[in-house]
């Protein structure tokens, strides 16, 4: 299986989240595994917020990112290229579409021309929604 990891997903598993264990699973189950530098941005800022507002202790911040650090050492990682741009720029079914959500879509739209049977990997209920009508198979199904 090939999985498309989005954000949502990640930070499930990086923040021990109720479905962090389910989304550990299927990342470490997937024969590949792409991702966004957007995905690894929002991660990272995610934990990032966490430390500065005390939801986390700086010591488990920096795990965290570690734990991401490695984990994205594995995974095939979409630069924000004009590509990408270019079709996040154009409308989605579903519309209306948030910014970096349009940016994750075109980019698993993108990874899909590389990649055909891409799954997307989102507990996001408006990603998983526009990935549908784009015609992926979404997880957790």
């Amino acid at each position: 299986m090939t999985l498309y990891a989005e954000s949502s997903a990640v930070l499930a598993w990086l923040l021990d989240e109720p479905a962090g264990p389910a989304m550990r699973k299927r990342l470490a189950t997937a024969d590949i595994i792409i991702a966004s530098d957007l995905t690894l941005i929002e991660c990272d800022r995610v934990v990032i917020r966490a430390a500065a507002l005390g939801d986390l202790t700086e010591a488990d911040a920096a795990d965290r990112r570690a734990h991401l650090t490695t984990a994205a050492t594995h995974w095939h990682v979409l630069r924000l290229s004009g590509e990408i741009v270019d079709r996040a720029r154009r409308p989605f079914p579903g519309e209306p579409i948030r910014t970096l959500d349009a940016i994750h879509l075109a980019s698993a739209l993108v990874a899909r021309s590389a990649a055909p049977g891409l799954e997307v990997l989102s507990l996001d209920d408006r990603i998983r929604s526009a990935a549908t009508k784009l015609g992926f198979s979404v997880q957790p199904g």
